[in-house]
Formats: structure tokens, C-alpha cells, sequence
């Protein structure tokens, strides 16, 4: 399992169930790094996409504690044991895409994480813990600095667990 995620340089994520920023290479990394693959989301995040519907070309897989919750094109499970049981039918990599409770909650089962690390600040109310400072996770690849059309520098980074 993976994380994938843009963060701030304090590793802010989110503000108000939105993304910090929106930066269009960000978007297409993610979509081409998680097309044809199975994604892992909990419910505020399904409702943050267009229209709240799943994400086109990937399994969309629901974590969520309410019971009624359904949805078309989604697989919805109730606890980290039943998402355990659903992701052994898929042979594919598999991409857990938020939100913040999401992230700390499966973290300890990822064995890489693809973060878009964005050199600004905005306020936010969600934070991904600082891979940087955790020494369970190393840097694997980093792209060079590159700079969006707005002017946000921001990095492609990929870390790997150390210890999985």
C-alpha cells in the first residue's frame, strides 16, 4: 500500500476539506501515477471530488464508520481489517488518497509514500506527519525543483518505509 499527496512545506495538506493548492502538473502526476489502480479514501474525500463521484479508470475503495453509506461506483468497508480483506481480490498497486484521518490510520501499512512537496504555506487544518524527521522513512527519488504557472515551486517526492 502507498500514500500519494501534495503537502506544504509544514506538511499541510487540507483546509476545510480542500485541497491546499491546485497545481495542474500535481494533478496529472496523480492521475497517471494512480489510473488502473486500486484507490482507498474515506468519505469527505469522495464528497471533495467533482460531483462526489469516484475517480474514473481505478477501483474506488470507501473506508468509513457509517454503515447506510453508499454510493455507485464505490466500495465502501467499515474498519481497517474488513479494507484489509477487500484488497487482497486486486492485484494492483494500491493508493490511499486522503484524507488526513485516512492517512494517519493506514500509514503504518504503507511501504511508500508519493508526496508533491510544495516550498509555500497556506493555513490548513489537516497535516501529514514529516517523513523528513521520521527515520522509519528515506528519500528514494526526488525530482529537480520545478515551478508551476502560478509560481509555486514544488517537488516530486518519493519515500520508502524503511522497516516494511
Amino acid at each position: 500500500m502507498n500514500i500519494i499527496a501534495s503537502a506544504s512545506s509544514s506538511w499541510g495538506i487540507g483546509n476545510g476539506n480542500s485541497l491546499l493548492f491546485r497545481i495542474k502538473e500535481d494533478m496529472r502526476y496523480f492521475k497517471e501515477t494512480t489510473t488502473g489502480n486500486v484507490v482507498v479514501m474515506g468519505r469527505k474525500t469522495l464528497d471533495s471530488l467533482p460531483d462526489g463521484k469516484p475517480l474514473p479508470d481505478r477501483v474506488n475503495i470507501v473506508l468509513t464508520r457509517s454503515r447506510d453509506f453508499s454510493r455507485d461506483g464505490v466500495t465502501s468497508v467499515h474498519s481497517v481489517e474488513e479494507l484489509m480483506e477487500e484488497l487482497k481480490k486486486y492485484d494492483s498497486e494500491i493508493f490511499v488518497i486522503g484524507g488526513g484521518e485516512i492517512y494517519n490510520t493506514l500509514l503504518p501499512y504503507c511501504k511508500r509514500a508519493y508526496i508533491t512537496k510544495i516550498n509555500a504555506e497556506r493555513e490548513a487544518d489537516t497535516f501529514l506527519p514529516d517523513l523528513d524527521s521520521d527515520s522509519a522513512w528515506h528519500i528514494k527519488e526526488q525530482s529537480e525543483t520545478k515551478k508551476s504557472r502560478t509560481g509555486l515551486e514544488y517537488s516530486f517526492v518519493v519515500y520508502e518505509r524503511a522497516d516494511i
